[in-house]
């Protein structure tokens, strides 16, 4: 997979598909410090001890680089920045019930507008599965020669399971 680089300066806004997921009882918002064992955890569950590792990581800058999407008290997506390097976007995850409806776009305008506020032009989504949807909804285009890219191969986490 790939890295991704995305021209910030040149983003869709991020109101319309916040505002759109408020029909639906879906909140998107910055998470707040005592939500960290819940994001983290669930991050774990949903996604990978590696994604864990990065929500802790962006939990623990200023201002806090997560997202949530929120619907009835029930955490259904994250998307957080400047986990695993200064300028990247990642990881995101909506779960597997609520996709589709818009919340992986809304989490990750969210995200860069975030970035661009905090003064950077660009941002890189790091090996990115989903090409087609940062390249469909933020104009998102692939670095050449960028894979695997910063992230060790093999991960540790499958030479510590004995995987590799």
């Amino acid at each position: 997979m790939a890295d991704l680089l995305v021209r910030l300066y040149d983003l869709p806004p991020a109101g319309p598909a916040v505002e759109g997921l408020a029909s639906q009882g879906i909140v998107v918002r910055r998470a707040m410090a005592g939500e960290r064992s819940i994001v983290v955890d669930w991050a774990r569950a949903q996604g990978s001890p590696g994604w864990a590792g990065e929500c802790e990581a962006a939990f623990a800058r200023q201002p806090l680089a997560c997202f949530i999407a929120v619907a009835a008290d029930e955490l259904v997506g994250f998307a957080c920045y400047e986990a695993t390097c200064r300028n990247f976007f990642g990881p995101e995850l909506v779960h597997p019930d609520r996709r589709g409806r818009g919340i992986g776009r809304a989490l990750l305008l969210a995200a860069l507008h975030a970035m661009r506020a905090e003064g950077y032009a660009y941002a890189i989504i790091g090996w990115a599965s989903s090409v087609d949807f940062y390249r469909r909804v933020v104009g998102a285009t692939p670095i050449e020669g960028s894979s695997p890219g910063i992230y060790p191969v093999p991960p540790l986490s499958k030479v510590r399971s004995g995987e590799f």
